[in-house]
């Protein structure tokens, strides 16, 4: 080939590739050699921000040892709600607990890709990145990015500020958590943390408060509404927003569908669903604010108010909702019938009905502490039949005369006027009163439509408490009229006297000391010499009356005084007195007479208890309001059967009978001894001042007590296997009137919750312990029945201990009309009378 043919072809390549092979690989270099400063600064860009917002973080190990506040809830004996505390609505729920339902909601709502990414989803930030230029000037919200993790971290760690500096801490912090914690762990923190609305923290709080169901429960439809909320509750408020918070769920539910979680036909049916959620009701929860004031104080003493308030203990009570629901209305009936007796105090306030604004005034009056569900209303005119009202929200109506016949005067000393003839005598125009709906008269009559009965607040107290015998523990409390009225609890609070409730004891020690149901014991006048400048102490009976020589049974049967301070006084009050603090009574009783009388001072819970122990044999129990709390996680924190039953975790259950658990109880009295003051006290029913009682036909016990010039009153009862006790009294104590006595106030309230808490009950008879003799006996004398005798009982004696009328009188250390050796007579029976040395020591 010609050289310049050559030089043609070599300058033809050279068109072709005008740079060069070695100009193609220096541009290789290059773009290579820019691509990696470009990774370098940006590697350098990376490290620099992390060391500068991360080097301040907060410790994402502390999330290791997180505990989030929960709620406190306080169930009844029969896992009935009874209150919750809280500072956060929040219940804990562990991870393997929360059904996979719940969770892939969320995960689809919120991050899909939780379990494959390593803290920030990469191609959801590009996603979002992508919509947010799209939505550049249309107004729309920027779309955000963030995983579980991030929002776990924002939760815990950060605040909720808008600023991509917070943006960059929360992913810094989301990848450490990352390698810290294993993806479950920080799902149940997230689950349990997330705020969803209506103050519920965490999903289990959330299904609660809007569906009222466990976790477990939700439908699907529930469950995406739930995972609908974390970006913003209140723009999906079911109730106010209702359109905005089905679409949300909606959306939820097309998510659940596509990630492969649902069937088509699933998520149709859960979308066309209705959102119903359900508004907290209050009625769900048991009233019982006295007995939930209790247990809350027990709770912060036993474990302190951060535990109460943000630990999230489950504590399960000994309350029986269904008798303490008999109780709070047995002891609201018994204060009002009692209120009622002593007549009318006038109204809450008077209006002037000449002044333009008075109708303002009127419906801005708060209804007082305690009057519901009673109405306020002021009397607008007076007729000879009837009151013409009118009730706070403007509707009319009438108080017939009929219904204001009980509102006699109020007078000095619980005393009352005469008998109201006319409404004039009771109202005036102008009077704010409270009233109550009625619709017949007492004989059954209807009145007109919108009749009100004219009622008025008890400003005298009382209390009522039941237990269990057995076990000590409370079943129903009522500490008062209304906790909205006053939260002194009466039952635990009130230390007063119990007078002559404090007898069976007092014969207790007489029965343990070798005495019998039928000793003989004079009822004479006593006289004690207190010392010089003292007066004289002159016991008295309540009937101002003497009887003579009496058997043991008559005289806690009628309540004798004399009797008992000269049974006191043979006995010995130091024995009394440990009786007395070994059943829990009092911690210390001064061995003074006067104490046998009742005039020391106790609860009613404690003397409840101690009756108890009378009805069980004479087996310690200490009263009880908490059977079981329980942490979060499901521990056993506090028990109070702390008895051991290995048999019930060893043995499989195929139908056999429980096992037996030992019997841990101390045995404070003898069973013999105790079980004859039972015997007495269910004639104390039969026969005494409790016979009222006797009208329910059950097998019952009991005893009244009254203290001087009537200040307090009470009656304490029991069945085999209920032991309830009732006092009433004013808080600052005074005389609740003329002839007001335990048998009158207190023994009706017992009568009324006794007899509708026994209705489904058998009738179950006292048990009689080994050691006792059921003997005839003439109810008279006390000595075994005869042929003819007409008035016999069964009474209870321990073996060589039956009457043969040669027993002594006893005396007690005074004996009027005989002198020393006299005699005294019963029956048409000469008996001697033994004058015991006269106790050393002051009264009161």
């Amino acid at each position: 080939m010609p050289p310049n043919c050559q030089s043609f072809r070599l300058g033809a390549e050279y068109d072709r590739n005008p740079f060069g092979l070695e100009v193609v690989l220096k541009l290789l270099i290059n773009a290579l050699s820019f691509l990696l400063f470009l990774a370098l600064l940006g590697a350098g860009l990376v490290i620099f921000v992390f060391y500068h917002y991360g080097k301040d973080l907060p410790d994402y190990a502390q999330l290791a040892d997180y505990d989030p506040p929960t709620v406190t809830r306080v169930h009844a004996g029969d896992g009935h709600l009874l209150t919750e505390y809280a500072t956060q609505r929040r219940v804990f729920v562990p991870i393997q607990a929360i059904p996979d339902r719940v969770i892939n909601a969320f995960l689809s709502a919120e991050d899909k890709n939780f379990y494959d990414h390593g803290g920030i989803d990469l191609l959801a930030v590009f996603r979002a990145a992508l919509v947010n230029v799209k939505n550049l000037g249309s107004g729309r919200r920027l779309v955000g990015a963030s995983t579980i993790t991030q929002q776990v971290a924002k939760n815990f760690l950060l605040t909720n500020e808008v600023s991509y500096e917070r943006k960059i801490r929360e992913a810094i912090i989301a990848l450490r958590i990352e390698k810290a914690f294993d993806k479950d762990r920080i799902l149940e923190l997230y689950l349990n943390e997330i705020y969803l609305g209506q103050g519920s923290y965490g999903v289990a709080a959330a299904a609660l408060n809007y569906f009222n169901k466990s976790l477990d429960e939700l439908d699907i439809s529930e469950a995406a509404y739930l995972a609908a909320l974390p970006k913003a509750p209140n723009n999906y408020n079911p109730v106010t927003k209702y359109d905005a918070a089905v679409a949300r769920r909606n959306w939820v539910i097309e998510r659940l569908e596509d990630d492969g979680h649902i069937s088509a036909e699933e998520a149709a049916a859960a979308a066309s669903e209705e959102l119903v959620t359900v508004e907290s009701d209050p009625t769900e929860f048991v009233q019982a604010d006295f007995f939930v004031e209790e247990v809350r104080r027990e709770l912060a003493r036993l474990y302190g108010d951060d535990a109460l308030y943000e630990g999230g203990l489950s504590v399960r009570t000994t309350l029986d909702p269904v008798l303490q629901r008999f109780a709070e209305q047995a002891l609201r009936d018994g204060l009002i019938a009692y209120d009622r007796r002593h007549g009318w105090r006038g109204p809450l306030v008077q209006l002037d009905l000449a002044a333009p604004d008075w109708q303002e005034v009127f419906d801005a009056r708060e209804l007082p502490g305690g009057a519901a569900p009673w109405k306020q209303a002021v009397v607008l005119s007076l007729s000879n039949d009837s009151a013409a009202i009118r009730l706070q929200g403007g509707s009319d109506g009438i108080i017939p005369l009929a219904e204001m016949t009980w509102a006699r005067p109020w007078l000095e000393d619980q005393k009352v006027g005469a008998e109201p003839k006319t409404p004039g005598d009771v109202l005036a125009p102008g009077d704010v009163v409270l009233v109550e709906p009625v619709t017949a008269d007492a004989d059954g009559k209807d009145y007109p439509e919108s009749s009100h009965a004219l009622r008025q607040m008890p400003n005298v107290n009382g209390a009522l408490v039941s237990l269990d015998p057995h076990t000590g523990r409370v079943l129903a409390m009522a500490g008062g009229f209304s906790f909205a009225q006053s939260e002194f609890n009466r039952a635990t609070q009130a230390w007063r006297q119990p007078g002559s409730a404090f007898k069976p004891f007092v014969y207790l020690s007489a029965m343990d000391s070798g005495f019998t149901p039928s000793t003989i014991v004079l009822d004479a006048p006593y006289v004690v010499d207190q010392g010089p400048g003292k007066p004289k102490w002159k016991p008295d009976n309540y009937t101002h009356r003497f009887y003579g020589p009496t058997p043991l049974r008559q005289g806690i049967e009628k309540s004798r005084n004399l009797m008992t301070i000269r049974l006191a006084h043979s006995v010995g009050m130091e024995k009394i007195s440990r009786f007395a603090e070994n059943f829990g009574i009092t911690d210390h009783m001064p061995e003074v007479l006067a104490m046998a009388l009742g005039s020391g001072e106790t609860t009613l819970l404690r003397l409840t208890a101690a009756y108890g122990m009378l009805v069980n044999g004479g087996k310690r129990i200490s009263p009880s309001l908490i059977d079981r709390v329980q942490d979060k996680q499901g521990r056993t924190l506090y028990r109070f059967d702390d008895r051991g039953c290995p048999a019930c975790s060893t043995e499989a259950w195929r139908g056999q009978k429980p096992p037996r658990l030992p019997d841990t109880r101390e045995q404070v009295a003898d069973p013999a001894s105790v079980y004859q003051v039972v015997s007495m006290l269910q004639g104390v029913v039969q026969r005494g001042t409790g016979r009222r009682i006797a009208e329910l036909g059950k097998p019952l016990a009991g005893k009244t007590g009254t203290t001087n010039e009537s200040r307090d009153t009470w009656f304490l009862g029991f069945s085999p296997d209920l032991v309830t006790g009732v006092f009433v009294g004013f808080d600052e104590p005074k005389p609740l009137g003329a002839k007001e006595t335990g048998s009158s106030v207190a023994a009706p309230i017992f009568k009324s919750f006794m007899a509708k808490a026994l209705e489904d009950r058998p009738a179950v008879p006292f048990r009689v312990p080994r050691g006792i003799q059921l003997v005839r006996v003439n109810r008279d004398t006390g000595l075994p029945a005869r042929a003819g005798d007409n008035k016999v009982i069964l009474e209870a004696f321990k073996p060589g201990t039956l009457p043969t009328g040669n027993e002594p009188v006893v005396d007690g250390g005074y004996s009027p009309g005989a002198g020393e050796g006299g005699t005294a007579r019963t029956a048409g029976k000469s008996k001697p009378v033994i004058n015991l040395p006269a106790e050393s020591g002051g009264l009161y």
